[in-house]
This record gives C-alpha cells, structure tokens and sequence, in this order.
C-alpha cells in the first residue's frame, strides 16, 4: 500500500487531520486497532473552543453540530455556597464555548472521511512504524490475520498516550514533562435535563464538582475523588449526594437527579513530551500532551496540532517548503504549555489538596474571590477558556 501521509490512530485528531488533508488534496490512510463502533461511542470531554468550532464550520464538517450543539456564553464559578457568572462572550468580544459530545466529533468526522472515498482501517493489529529517518517511513501492521505494509512520505502519530508511535521514537531522542495530581474525577452520565443552562465549576470543602451537559436531555456531572478508589465505592445514591453537597448555594437552585447511565473514575495529570516530531513522524493530540480537564483543553489542543500540520503539509506538497515542517513542534508547544498553564490553575485553585494548611485553603478562596470580582482577572480566565487565537 502507498499513501502520502500514514495516519496512526482514528480519534479526533487522526481523523480530522485525514479531512483536512483531503482538502488540501492530500491523500492519507487511517489505521485505528479498535472497531467503528467502539471509536464512535467512546464518552469524553465535549467543550469545544470558539476556534475549533470555527474550523469544523469552515470545513464543512459542522452541520450537525450547529442543529445538536449547546452554545454556551458564560460559565459560573461557586464557592462559599454563592454562584458567580463568568459573561465569556462579553469578555472576548463575543466568543463562546459549544457543548458537543467528542463522540459526536467522531461520527461526524467518519461520516465525512467515508463520503469522500477516505480510507480508514479498523480492527487492524500489531501496528509498527520503521525507518523514521528516512523519506520512505513505513507502518506495518494485520488485518483479519494477514500481514500488511504501508509505506509513506510522512506518518502522523495521533494512537493517544498508549500509543506505539511515540515509544517508536529512539531512547534520548524526547525529554518528557509529567505531574500526577493526587485525586481523580468520578464523573457520570444521567438521563436528565440539566439543572443549568450553563456549566458550574464548584469549589467545596469536600472537593471540586462540576455540573456539565451533553444534551437537552443527558447531563455530565462529576466529584473529586480518589483517583485509586473502587467505582462500587459509588454507589448512586453516595454520588447524587455528594453532587448536591458541593453544587447547591444559598439560593432556591435544586440538582435534578435521574437514572445513571454510566460512571467511572479518571485519574488527573499533565504530560507533554518535546519535541513533537523526530524524522518524518509527527505526533499529535494525546500522543504528546495531556492536561487535566478543568480547562477543557484535550481536543482542542488537538485540533490545533492538527490544524498546523496540514498546513505545514500542504506547503511542503505545493511549494516544496520544509519550514513549517521544522518548525512543527515549537510552533505547537507555545500553544500547549499555555493550555497546561491554564489547565493546572483552574485545577489548583478550585480542587482541595490534602496537604493544603488551612493557610493555602484560604488563599484559594481569596483567588476566586479575584477572579470574581476582578474585571481583568476574568477576562484572563474567558480568553483562555474560550481558547486562545491559532498561530501559525
């Protein structure tokens, strides 16, 4: 098999970087190990960026969700059982965040890729990339047991954190960032509408909570916990109550409870790996950065790592020009270190650490304090929430 681009992985970033390569008349090839289904239906984050809604409009691939997304103006902050509203689009000049499923992305995503003849293998095993440094990188891989070869000019990694592409890079080659935070969020899906037309991050002495959405009628909740607890700890009755402990305020507000779908406990950490990219394999999305999900940043950093890298693609195809290409990793790491800034504030002031002395809990209190009552202070916040400007 020949392509001009091998792409590892068919999450959100695999995916769209196949779509927009296509439209820079870039011919590629996605090998995904799991089935359709399984990639399609897997449950995460679902805040998208003012810019990653914008390329999704701009590249055709927004239809749906324009008709199924939730535009979302402001966010709230609560802390000492009051709620304080954060007006994002008055702050940004009009900016906004969408509530819209990462599964929904996905589906969207394939849908298009098929439509336009694309060409996505799924349930594939053993994958390897090879020769790296070399103009002609290959990837070898089965399917339905019988061994295959790819063979390309570039390869993209974009197989997630456990992926094979990362670990294919040389032993010295990466220098690797890593924090692991001492709790994890135990999050869940309740057939319900929600109590809020807008999320509410909380700050509690039992911990953070979040009060989210993915439909009118499906909400996305979730506590700080244990990151090493055991889910049958959790019973729903302990999680609804613990839910209404740390979201509910001073005022008439009432969390609505209803059947619980699905749960489960994600650790929290952040890890970003430098450089992004060694020969002709260049990693993208998870495969080269985690941050935790207080900011919302996951697949959007992603679509920004891809979004550059189609460009820097198309001008090595149509110009013969290798200085986007050079300049790949630096270009994408400016942007990532400011999502994991951002990220790991968002986390450390509205989550409770064991070790923090009574001290440090109320400095925590004092910086939303600020950040409420601070003009400035919250258009910091609103301009990185609602995601920087894409660099190029």
């Amino acid at each position: 098999m020949r392509t001009q681009v091998g792409i590892v992985g068919a999450g959100p970033a695999g995916l769209l970087l196949s779509h927009l390569l296509h439209l820079h008349g870039i011919s590629s090839v996605i090998l995904e190990n799991r089935c359709r289904h399984y990639v399609e239906e897997r449950i995460r984050a679902g805040v998208l960026e003012q810019g990653t809604v914008d390329l999704l409009n701009d590249t055709g691939l927004g239809e749906r969700m324009r008709r199924e997304g939730l535009v979302h103006h402001g966010i709230e902050l609560s802390f000492s059982r009051r709620r304080h509203r954060i007006d994002l689009s008055e702050l940004t000049g009009g900016k906004a965040i969408t509530v819209y499923g990462q599964h929904e992305v996905v589906k969207d995503l394939i849908a298009a890729r098929l439509a336009a003849g694309g060409e996505i293998l799924f349930e594939v095993a053993d994958v390897a990339v090879h020769d790296l440094e070399t103009d002609r990188p290959r990837i070898t891989f089965s399917q339905d047991g019988k061994p295959q070869e790819l063979v390309c000019d570039f390869i993209a990694g974009c197989d997630g954190f456990h992926g094979v592409c990362r670990p294919s890079i040389p032993e010295g080659v990466l220098t690797t960032y890593e924090r692991v935070y001492p709790f994890g969020w135990l999050g869940i899906l309740a057939h319900v509408a929600p109590s809020s037309e807008e999320l509410i991050y909380a700050h509690h002495e039992r911990g953070f909570a979040l009060h989210s959405m993915r439909s009118h009628e499906i909400t996305r909740l979730y506590v700080q916990c244990d990151p090493h607890d055991d889910i049958k700890n959790w019973p729903d009755e302990r999680i609804w109550q613990e839910l209404h402990l740390r979201l509910e305020n001073d005022t008439n507000w009432k969390l609505a409870e209803g059947p619980v779908m699905q749960k489960g406990i994600t650790p929290m950490r952040s890890f970003v790996v430098e450089p992004m990219q060694y020969g002709r394999l260049f990693l993208a999305g998870d495969a080269a950065h985690i941050v935790p999900p207080t900011g919302a940043k996951g697949m959007n950093l992603a679509v920004a790592d891809v979004r550059l890298l189609s460009r820097a693609l198309d001008a090595f195809y149509v110009r013969g020009n290798r200085e986007l290409l050079a300049a790949y990793s630096a270009t994408c790491l400016r942007r990532i270190w400011k999502a994991q800034r951002f990220s790991w504030w968002m986390t450390s002031m509205l989550h409770r650490f064991d070790h923090h002395s009574p001290f440090e809990q109320r400095v925590q209190l004092a910086e939303l304090d600020y950040v409420t009552g601070s003009r400035a202070a919250a258009t910091s916040l609103a301009e990185n929430y609602v995601g920087l400007p894409f660099e190029d």
